[in-house]
């Protein structure tokens, strides 16, 4: 089924201890919409770029089936820029270079063509901008949407505003807390949902991901890995999976969203063992569902009786 992506397109310097990467793509729609097009295709990618954006990057998008229509280049202006830094452990950076440019004047516009999408993702982008998106939209069947504690912290109002209006609410730990008020993950979830969204995915890290909807709960573990480079894009790609799995099965029942978090965990998994991109850029089908299969079998146990 038809998926459309809102969010940044950025060129990301990164330092972490294990290197460094300079002017490498990036951005929340980049990675969700490359992460998504594994599942489903084509997949619709509303943003902004500058004149200095790579014209093989273009290209590399329309290869992977992302249609570029409701794409702003503004040739006289410059992508959004950031800089950061990564400690040792890869849970805390440091923002060194932040440059909005083009992104700092971004008014999304969903082309005609794209309106009917039955499946959309929100980015992290203000939430005010999240909420334009959704009003252009018609009546789509699943709405995703992801923030980050700026937002929480600077657009509370507009971000509770939003949530009246998306079906899956995706965030990590620490923002879960923010937002509710909450120490506890579950008495935060169940806050949030009562501000809108009936499906709350809370992000966990090396830990894993939760599940919630209504009563029930799923709890996902993360996938092993034995060396971990760059964790930017990380929650993006798990947003793409997670959503590319649901619009390609058109199956939105909690039996496959369970499924769909593997999957978006799976690709989480490819985007850290690399910078930036690089780690989901050329996979295959066969390493995702290799991967997959692994997931599975690391985490499946037979119920036993005491």
């Amino acid at each position: 089924m038809s998926l459309l992506v809102v969010g940044s397109l950025a060129l990301d310097t990164i330092e972490t201890p294990f290197g460094k990467a300079e002017r490498t793509l990036g951005g929340s729609a980049t990675f969700i919409s490359v992460a998504a097009s594994y599942f489903t295709q084509p997949v619709r990618l509303v943003g902004v770029v500058g004149g200095d954006f790579p014209k093989k990057e273009l290209e590399y998008f329309e290869e992977r089936e992302i249609d570029l229509e409701g794409l702003q280049i503004k040739e006289n202006g410059k992508t959004f820029h950031w800089h950061g830094k990564y400690d040792y452990d890869l849970n805390t950076r440091e923002s060194l270079v932040t440059e909005l440019n083009v992104f700092a004047d971004f008014d999304p516009v969903v082309p005609e063509s794209f309106q009917k999408s039955q499946y959309l993702c929100l980015g992290n982008i203000h939430p005010a901008l999240q909420k334009k998106v959704y009003l252009q939209m018609d009546n789509p069947k699943l709405v995703v949407a992801d923030t980050m504690n700026f937002w929480i912290d600077g657009a509370y109002d507009e971000l509770i505003d939003v949530l009246k209006h998306i079906n899956v609410f995706i965030i990590n730990d620490s923002e879960a807390r923010e937002i509710s008020h909450e120490a506890n993950l579950f008495k935060a979830a169940k806050k949030i949902q009562a501000m809108g969204p009936k499906i709350v995915i809370i992000k966990k890290g090396e830990h894993g991901a939760l599940l919630f909807h209504e009563n029930e709960l799923f709890s996902a573990p993360a996938y092993p890995l034995e060396s971990i480079y760059d964790p930017t894009g990380a929650g993006d790609s798990f947003a793409g999976g997670f959503i590319g799995y649901l619009a390609k099965t058109d199956d939105i029942s909690f039996e496959n969203m369970k499924r769909a978090v593997i999957f978006g965990s799976t690709i989480a998994s490819f985007c850290v063992e690399k910078f930036s991109l690089e780690g989901t850029r050329e996979l295959s089908h066969l390493k995702i569902k290799d991967r997959f299969n692994e997931f599975t079998r690391f985490s499946t146990f037979e119920p036993a009786e005491l």
